[in-house]
């Protein structure tokens, strides 16, 4: 499946959506990625796993680093940062993780977070259209997968804008906050996009 092991074995290109630009993150990122994470950490705390006491630190970031480049060299997984296509602000981040190759031929995982000041400006949506988008026409992936807190209306809308289906729900499926908790289940695949959908009528 040589699309698949491209993705495994080179280093990801910048995916460009209509107010963005996803690429993977470098050591010249860690300012501007610890202030906005910082600036936004009561605004991300309910949605994700509890911070490390090192958390915003260079070395954790250069940790951080080394394991994403270690991921992508064994074709497991890829991080984008987000950026304002206007600004060039750091707005986000993306996650594909568990990515399986063989019969599943499939991104297991996609995660994402976005900075509050930038939030509900449609920036996300962007980004995780555009990122699945090149994942499925480009890269060879047949199958994406993500989940979401129930009570995470935001983030369900920024699924549902890119096309994903939801599936089901996973019980006590990520330790969130500190705290077990179910989540909803969505994917999409390559027959979801609009232009793979025949036309009306």
């Amino acid at each position: 499946m040589p699309l698949v092991v491209s993705l495994a074995r080179s280093k990801p290109a910048a995916v460009a959506g209509a107010q963005v630009v996803l690429r993977p993150p470098v050591a010249a990122d860690f300012e501007p990625w610890a202030r906005l994470r910082h600036d936004s950490r009561n605004f991300l705390k309910p949605w994700e796993p509890t911070w490390a006491s090192d958390e915003l630190s260079k070395e954790a970031f250069r940790r951080r680093l080394r394991r994403y480049s270690q991921a992508a060299r064994d074709g497991t997984g890829h991080i984008f940062f987000v950026f304002d296509k206007k600004t060039g602000a750091l707005v986000g981040g993306c996650q594909l993780s568990n990515i399986r190759q063989g019969v599943a031929q499939s991104a297991a995982t996609l995660g994402y977070w976005m900075g509050e000041p930038f939030a509900g400006k449609g920036l996300m949506t962007d980004a995780v259209t555009a990122l699945t988008r090149y994942c499925l026409t480009k890269l060879g992936l047949h199958r994406i997968e993500a989940a979401c807190l129930p009570d995470n209306a935001a983030s369900r809308r920024v699924l549902a804008k890119a096309g994903f289906v939801e599936e089901g729900i996973a019980r006590r499926y990520l330790k969130i906050n500190g705290q077990w908790r179910d989540h909803l289940l969505f994917a999409i695949i390559e027959d979801d996009l609009p232009s793979a959908r025949p036309p009306k009528g």
